[in-house]
């Protein structure tokens, strides 16, 4: 059996995930995700590298982890054994860690100012593609593929502890409590910016320039609001209104933290 991480960027929580899913199939044991980088314990579908890998791999299950949209990676998954989690996040957190990731990333484009590559972003025309697509094309998938799960990074922000209950239980990897608080302890943000097998620190000045950031930037929700200013804001919503009108999806994570926010504009008022 193989398991499948999907998300449509880096800044989605992909890296996350592939340190919740490496310590799950681990039991909580750090030894694996301490000496081996996440790329080659979870390599990417869309690298070169990641066939030579897999070969040379005994590990199993196998973890393989992927930008690919549903349209051209759902058919293959349809009645196979393989286990999919599909990572989303708040899509202005995701233009902003986007935003601050081209800035170190050699092999991207010029990232320009914040404005236009919000505009990039918001027609499609960044790497990857379009957020909107991308999202609707796996979350419409949920009700009919078994072997999907959806979770956000919102989600797994709130509360941790039961996003990997949650996790264990789907890739039926069941774990006992003291599993569960060493998973949580050694996938906490602070645990994974201090380790350079997940940091990207490794990798190659001529692939990142580590002098213009780190990879691991802040792992926090509603970082949108230190950049957005509040025209870029309205235009976001007026985008994301046309643009996800056919799609009805909202995550207990999204509606608490609207909530939370309806209650601070209350309590400003």
């Amino acid at each position: 059996m193989s398991m499948i991480s999907n998300s449509l960027l880096k800044l989605h929580g992909t890296t996350w995930m592939q340190e919740i899913v490496s310590l799950i199939s681990c039991r909580g044991d750090p030894h694996l995700t301490q000496n081996v980088p996440n790329w080659t314990r979870a390599p990417w579908l869309e690298q070169y590298y990641c066939a030579a890998v897999l070969e040379a791999s005994s590990t199993t299950p196998r973890v393989i982890t992927t930008h690919l949209p549903h349209h051209l990676l759902g058919p293959m998954l349809q009645g196979s054994k393989a286990k999919v989690i599909y990572v989303s996040r708040n899509p202005k957190d995701v233009v902003v860690s986007f935003y601050h990731f081209h800035k170190i990333a050699k092999f991207l484009p010029e990232a320009g100012t914040f404005p236009e590559f919000l505009d990039r972003f918001l027609e499609g025309t960044l790497n990857f593609g379009s957020w909107f697509d991308h999202f609707k094309g796996w979350i419409s998938q949920t009700a009919t593929m078994d072997n999907l799960l959806h979770i956000t990074y919102e989600e797994m922000s709130l509360d941790l502890h039961g996003a990997i209950k949650r996790i264990s239980a789907f890739l039926q990897c069941p774990l006992v409590e003291d599993e569960v608080k060493n998973c949580v302890k050694y996938c906490s943000f602070t645990s994974m910016k201090d380790n350079e097998m997940v940091n990207y620190t490794l990798v190659p000045d001529e692939i990142m320039d580590h002098s213009k950031g780190s990879f691991m930037r802040k792992g926090k929700t509603g970082d949108w609001k230190n950049m957005f200013t509040e025209e870029q804001n309205q235009y976001f919503k007026r985008i994301f209104k046309s643009k996800m009108q056919d799609c009805t999806f909202e995550s207990k994570s999204h509606r608490t933290q609207r909530n939370c926010e309806k209650k601070a504009e209350v309590n400003e008022v």
